[in-house]
């Protein structure tokens, strides 16, 4: 937590989940109104002894009070000394949480020199294996996963949110007057009519993997027939991103700290999608349908028009200043647990290095295909989110295309909740109903887990020989060995 916790916000929600007066929290902690006010109102930061008080009466973490940068570092940095390389290093929580304060810039430098180990030690398997099947003469190809890992960052970094790049597509769906019911023709006739761009449906190209091709020397913009109607759409929106708003696009990533070409590429590609999904669910309307129907994604959809992803993305975009909606982290993960997309606007951490948390409800949206799951989960630091899964299929336009599927997770904190459609039903003042859920097993320092894969990093292991618990790993308490 460095430098000063000005949060205010989250102090208020928490005493309003509880039902608590401000006077009554001023007699709990021991301050007084005025300073708590203040707090409230962030005309004070957080001082240690307040930050003590106010956590012991709330039962929560003082972590929970913690700047979100500083969150995510520290949950990272526990996940790097995980590995059994850092075995006899022993950092707990404290130590690590005193290291993020400390000197959160050597910290993150230290979690992108493992990222250069783990890519060496990869590299070198990947060799060895070669060699296993005399195939040593061939190179491995392949780019290293620091792009990857740099442009979400900077995307986390932004909230997932860019302003410039928001007001350019909502201005331009206005001045022309598009129509979410005929965005598609309206985007056809816009690139020819601007910029000399003929559109035309590909059946070849679906055969060749490709979704569109833009051909510059004949401009024509090719899509593939087994594309969606919606898909369709955001491929033209982007397009005119690309040709249209290239300097407002590469002027964002000039100012991203990005340390490769590549990156810097995986960048530009983001925010014209970025762009993409601004120009088609326009901010103010999309704001103010989604506050109308309580953020009910499928209405949402057939609003507008788009897929449900598409819809769940835009909504962890909304935060624009002054105008800002609903906080949301959002997700896309395979059956193997691999998270390939990722964003949020909240406190939510994602695990980086290790496997995701099987109670999660995005897992289980597996075994109930297309249908919308709601659980409400309590991570370690104490707060409670709303979570909501569905999982999408992304068909190959034929039968032995193999069609992908994926899990879509969207959520936001509890304090919401009652502006979701999803919380309908549920009891969101019982907190023992929140199912407890981690970002991994060895970043959580749950004791009672019976789902427990691996033990908590910088606790010990408690082995008695006497007896077999229902967790599988018996850990020593926090800073014992």
């Amino acid at each position: 937590m460095a430098g000063k916790i000005f949060a205010g916000e989250r102090v208020r929600r928490l005493r309003q989940q509880r039902g608590m007066a401000l006077s009554a929290l001023a007699r709990a902690s021991h301050l007084s109104m005025s300073y708590l006010s203040q707090i409230e109102n962030n005309q004070r930061p957080l001082s240690i002894a307040a930050l003590g008080a106010i956590s012991a009466v709330f039962g929560v973490e003082p972590r929970h009070f913690a700047d979100d940068r500083d969150l995510r570092l520290g949950s990272e940095l526990r996940e790097v000394l995980g590995d059994p390389l850092f075995a006899d290093d022993g950092s707990g929580l404290s130590a690590i949480s005193d290291a993020v304060r400390a000197a959160p810039g050597i910290a993150s430098q230290f979690i992108k020199l493992y990222r250069a180990y783990q890519h060496l030690m990869e590299e070198g398997a990947r060799h060895r294996l070669d060699q296993d099947f005399e195939a040593a003469g061939a190179e491995a190809g392949g780019t290293a996963p620091f792009p990857y890992d740099d442009v979400r960052d900077f995307v986390q970094s932004k909230r997932n949110h860019f302003a410039a790049l928001d007001v350019a597509a909502e201005t331009l769906f206005e001045n022309q007057g598009f129509a979410s019911t005929r965005l598609l023709e309206d985007l056809i006739d816009y690139l020819r009519d601007q910029h000399a761009v003929t559109c035309a449906v590909s059946a070849a190209l679906g055969n060749e993997g490709v979704l569109w091709r833009y051909d510059p020397g004949s401009r024509q913009l090719h899509l593939a027939e087994s594309a969606p109607r919606e898909s369709r759409i955001f491929f033209l929106a982007q397009q005119i991103g690309r040709m249209q708003f290239a300097p407002l696009i590469e002027e964002e990533v000039r100012k991203a700290p990005l340390g490769s070409p590549e990156a810097r590429a995986l960048a530009y590609t983001g925010l014209a999608n970025y762009f993409a999904g601004a120009l088609i669910l326009p901010y103010g309307r999309f704001l103010t349908q989604a506050r109308l129907v309580r953020h009910d994604i499928e209405r949402l959809q057939h609003h507008f028009g788009t897929s449900f992803e598409q819809v769940c993305h835009r909504l962890s975009t909304m935060q624009r200043p002054g105008n800002a909606g609903i906080p949301f982290y959002f997700l896309k993960v395979d059956r193997a647990g691999n998270i390939f997309k990722r964003s949020s606007a909240t406190r939510f951490q994602f695990a980086r290095f290790g496997g995701a948390c099987p109670l999660w409800n995005v897992h289980e949206a597996f075994a109930q295909p297309g249908r919308i799951l709601v659980q409400v989960a309590r991570t370690p630091d104490g707060i409670t989110y709303l979570c909501i899964a569905r999982t999408v299929t992304m068909t190959g336009g034929g039968h032995l295309s193999r069609p992908r599927e994926a899990a879509l997770g969207l959520g936001c904190e509890i304090s919401h909740a009652a502006d979701l459609v999803y919380s309908a039903g549920l009891d969101l003042q019982n907190q023992e109903t929140a199912v407890p859920i981690g970002s991994s097993c060895k970043v959580c320092d749950r004791d009672d887990c019976r789902h427990r894969a691996f033990p908590s990093i910088g606790r010990g292991l408690a082995i008695a020989g006497h007896e077999r618990h229902v967790v599988p790993f018996s850990m020593t308490p926090a800073g014992v060995k």
